[in-house]
């Protein structure tokens, strides 16, 4: 893609190399257990001690520091230097990917502005507060075991519990500077039409109206160009379309977006003054459509079944926070070479470089907000901000074809019976719909269902013959909440029914296996790699042979701390050869009646 750069924060709106410096790596630090640091002046006056490596948190050796231990505020201190004088003009924006959870930001001692979401990223205009020569910029975070923030698998509780690890504090993803022209382009929202073979581009501008501006969007394919369209600067925001079908390229047909052929389109950006570039940003975009027909998934009007996998993006040095880039391209690589289309990103939102080697790789992502585990109106005040956010800032990816606001009743306890907690799950898929009318919305995957575009399914059976037994030919009375997940779970809350969408069994499997040492799986541990290839064919092809099911989400990548039950160990280590795992996923199954078909 013409827009890459290696290790660039955000790799679907670039500028070139000298407009931005990458913040990671060593900074002041220090814990604040007593919370004094605001009032003792610490943006002015750091105390002196400990370093960390940013973007690893104290709680990781990667970070330099490994006490696993809860500290509910710390602080971070970095002195860079910015030559003002080279930049004329530029703004100086000052970028955080993710600080979990409340992040307050000093420049020179003065305040620059917070944010509040561990998960969603932020920026701050510093220019009025930078100065020609060394800059100082402090970073308070404040963090907590509350059961109303959005915390996915971080442990409320000072010791791992269940499926619960080490929390995250503080930085945990890139923080980087930007310089922009005072005048530029904000953001770009890209919709593909594939129906009429058109993008739909909303750009946010920055620009005065008054004068002779204009945005032009050039579209080219693997370096051919295809299209471009210039249309004046009226308003803040603009919407027009760019036709890929009338162009001279016509013969090439609309290339799409998909698994085994994530063909991708570039894009260029570029704000002209009096027919001047003074702002110009890269990006790209998959032309696919994802949308729902009957019992089936579609992807570009084709039956799509999907084969994933989940994973939750623990590494063990790091934890939560990818070692690197290369990392990132690692695990994406290892999971389709064990034969599967696509993970299902649970309970984290990855790094956006994760996204973006999905999306040129072709592989399939859902992508799911970080749980609350308590019910009440800070928590829906909290969850409903980040999730829109998180929301807006990965729409763009084609890679993600489905959103996943909520996971197994967590922070909806009572949703079965309490129409208060239904009625959020219901305003969380409106507002997503609002923003994105195109992706499906699963609304609350696993069991007790509200409103919901795929009906997925959570089942840890062991044996094959078992799955076959209680779904075989059961649709009706697992919908009619008779039967289901060991008879303490229903597909719907209340009184929700089944509308013929499509089904997933979107958690199954979890074998554990290690060799021997401690840990957990779902069900009983095995003993041998002979053992797990038995099972594991076993209840992967027993759901395929289900009529009405259309995919499956495999339960996981790899071991997570405790967890033993991931496909690969914590170093990535095959449990299993992959090329074992392709063939029993990818092969087809006997049956006659399948609705959906298994493409590739």
């Amino acid at each position: 893609m013409q827009c890459y750069q290696p290790n660039y924060p955000r790799p679907q709106f670039v500028r070139d190399s000298n407009s931005w410096e990458n913040l990671n790596g060593p900074w002041d630090f220090a814990f604040d257990d007593k919370n004094e640091g605001t009032a003792a002046g610490w943006f002015s006056a750091f105390p002196s001690g400990k370093k960390i490596t940013v973007p690893f948190t104290y709680e990781t050796s990667a970070g330099g520091i490994g006490d696993e231990a809860p500290h509910n505020t710390v602080w971070y201190r970095k002195a860079l230097t910015i030559e003002k004088a080279k930049l004329g003009d530029k703004r100086i924006v000052l970028h955080f990917e993710g600080c979990d959870y409340i992040a307050s930001v000093w420049v020179n001692g003065g305040f620059a502005g917070g944010h509040k979401g561990g998960y969603a990223r932020f920026s701050l205009d510093i220019t009025n507060l930078s100065k020609n020569g060394e800059n100082i910029i402090t970073v308070k975070a404040e963090d907590s075991f509350s059961l109303f923030q959005p915390r996915g698998k971080q442990r409320w509780r000072n010791e791992n519990f269940g499926c619960w690890y080490v929390q995250t504090t503080g930085i945990w993803k890139t923080v980087w500077l930007e310089y922009v022209s005072d005048d530029h382009i904000a953001s770009v929202k890209m919709t593909p039409v594939l129906s009429s073979g058109k993008i739909e581009i909303e750009a946010e501008v920055r620009a005065s109206v008054s004068e002779a501006y204009e945005l032009e969007a050039s579209i080219s394919f693997k370096g051919i160009p295809v299209t471009s369209v210039t249309v004046p600067v009226t308003k803040d925001r603009l919407c027009f379309n760019a036709d890929l079908v009338s162009t001279s390229l016509t013969e090439w047909g609309i290339r799409t977006w998909g698994p085994g052929h994530p063909d991708l389109y570039d894009i260029s950006f570029k704000l002209l003054k009096n027919g001047k570039a003074i702002d110009e940003a890269l990006s790209y975009f998959g032309m696919r459509e994802i949308r729902i027909d009957g019992p089936n998934v579609l992807l570009n009007g084709s039956p799509l079944y999907q084969r994933l996998i989940l994973d939750q993006g623990y590494w063990k040095e790091s934890h939560l926070t990818p070692p690197s880039e290369e990392a990132l391209i690692a695990d994406i690589d290892k999971v389709m070479a064990a034969g599967y289309n696509g993970v299902r990103k649970h309970q984290k939102i990855e790094d956006e470089k994760f996204l973006y080697w999905a999306d040129v790789k072709g592989l399939l992502v859902w992508s799911e907000m970080a749980a609350t585990y308590e019910f009440g109106d800070e928590a829906v005040t909290n969850f409903t901000r980040e999730w829109m956010e998180i929301v807006r800032q990965n729409y763009n990816h084609p890679s993600i074809i489905t959103w996943t606001p909520f996971n197994e009743s967590w922070g909806v306890p009572q949703i079965k019976t309490d129409i208060t907690q239904q009625r959020f799950t219901e305003a969380i898929y409106y507002l997503t719909k609002s923003y994105d009318p195109y992706r499906p919305v699963i609304c609350n995957d696993g069991w007790e269902h509200t409103i919901s575009d795929i009906i997925t399914l959570h089942d840890y059976e062991e044996k094959g013959e078992d799955f076959l037994d209680r779904y075989g030919d059961k649709l009706d009375d697992i919908f009619d909440n008779m039967i289901y997940h060991n008879k303490f779970k229903s597909a719907f809350a209340g009184n929700y029914k089944y509308k013929g969408q499509p089904v997933i069994l979107s958690e199954f499997g979890g074998i554990a296996f290690n060799n021997g040492e401690s840990g957990w799986g779902y069900g009983n541990k095995v003993k041998s790699k002979d053992d797990y290839i038995k099972r594991f064919d076993s209840i992967t092809t027993a759901i395929k042979e289900i009529d009405y099911i259309c995919g499956f989400c495999y339960t996981q990548v790899t071991d997570v701390q405790q967890e033993i039950n991931g496909i690969m160990d914590m170093d990535r280590n095959f449990k299993v050869e992959p090329e074992i795992l392709k063939e029993i996923n990818e092969r087809q199954t006997g049956s006659i009646h399948r609705i959906v078909k298994d493409t590739r």
